[in-house]
């Protein structure tokens, strides 16, 4: 069935029985794993994650089944997550929704999957299955969530304050609410004790790295060249910047990337799909070169580790730019070898 924000948000923080697959799709990938994680918080901190990816799935479609109905070592509570998701899970997504006993609920995360997708249809269309997309929000909706996040921290905003803040994020949830906490501590405010938030606060804690310096970064990694990848690391860090601004254009990147894969898989011409996306003529040549060396699979796994890194690094207790130095070297050696 095909589920509501409301809907999915109900139903993964109190999953029945009935629900064997919450498939979780669309370019929103912050959203996602938000939702993803209200399913484990709901199985308890004693339940038991298996993690499967499409890939796994593809050579063995039976196996989702098989984890559904078994039982958890410890005999408690059991839950499976599939991420990355993409049709190369219909065998296995089909088998999970027709087999005879599942007792063990299913997210599944496909963030490159669009809504015509056959995964999605078979979620739709079955009783044991809902389906969520999740796109990112506008940048007016950003900013209406950045400014009531602030409040929720004792804060107010001031100016345009919250659409700085809505267009640092990438639109990730989280790392715009990270970003609101680390405003918080600084400024030391809380509900109870509310602290006006301006321009000279964003400045103090925020990076200032040029979008051409970001570039160089960006490319190194979708090119798969890790000694250049390793140079800029090195005079990045050495400037003292922040890894965040790099880490969001690069998700943004692979996100484009993913989407001209796709509309090139179900048929349309390289010319047509570069047109429609607007790409510079000058930047042709290595965009072609980068959709024949990365697939629909590749891309998924890259921009979800990419989140992942920035989620760590936005974390309290992190070891800073070294989680994104080392999450970007394992992409780009990747690449490599692959090229």
């Amino acid at each position: 069935m095909k589920a509501n924000a409301r809907d999915i948000r109900s139903a993964l923080e109190r999953p029945s029985p009935d629900i064997r697959l919450y498939l979780l799709h669309g370019p929103d990938g912050s959203a996602t794993a938000e939702l993803a994680a209200l399913l484990a918080r709901a199985m308890g901190p004693d339940a038991e994650r298996i993690d499967l990816d499409g890939a796994t799935l593809r050579s063995d479609p039976a196996r989702l089944a098989d984890e559904a109905a078994s039982l958890s070592l410890f005999g408690g509570a059991r839950h499976i997550r599939v991420s990355p998701a993409g049709e190369e899970c219909l065998d296995a997504f089909t088998a999970l929704l027709e087999a005879d006993h599942a007792g063990n609920p299913v997210v599944a995360l496909a963030p490159t999957v669009k809504s015509t997708a056959k995964i999605v249809k078979l979620a739709i269309e079955s009783r044991c299955a809902m389906a969520f997309a999740a796109y990112e929000p506008s940048a007016a909706d950003l900013e209406r969530l950045a400014a009531t996040m602030a409040r929720d921290q004792g804060l107010r905003p001031a100016g345009a304050v919250a659409a700085r803040l809505a267009s640092a994020c990438g639109g990730d949830r989280a790392v715009l609410a990270r970003e609101i906490e680390k405003l918080a501590l600084f400024l030391d405010a809380a509900p109870d004790r509310p602290h006006d938030l301006d321009e000279a606060a964003l400045d103090a804690i925020g990076a200032d790295l040029g979008e051409a310096e970001m570039t160089q970064v960006v490319d190194a990694v979708i090119g798969g060249h890790t000694a250049a990848l390793g140079a800029e690391l090195a005079r990045l860090d050495e400037a003292g910047t922040s890894p965040i601004p790099w880490l969001r254009l690069l998700a943004r990147r692979l996100m484009t990337l993913a989407e001209m894969k796709a509309e090139i898989d179900a048929g349309a011409t390289q010319d047509s799909v570069f047109k429609r996306h607007r790409i510079f003529f000058r930047e042709e040549a290595a965009t072609g070169q980068a959709l024949r060396r990365w697939n629909a699979a590749m891309l998924s796994a890259a921009l979800l580790r990419v989140r992942q890194a920035e989620r760590a690094i936005m974390a309290s207790g992190n070891a800073g730019s070294v989680l994104a130095d080392h999450a970007l070297t394992e992409l780009t050696r990747g690449v490599e070898r692959r090229g």
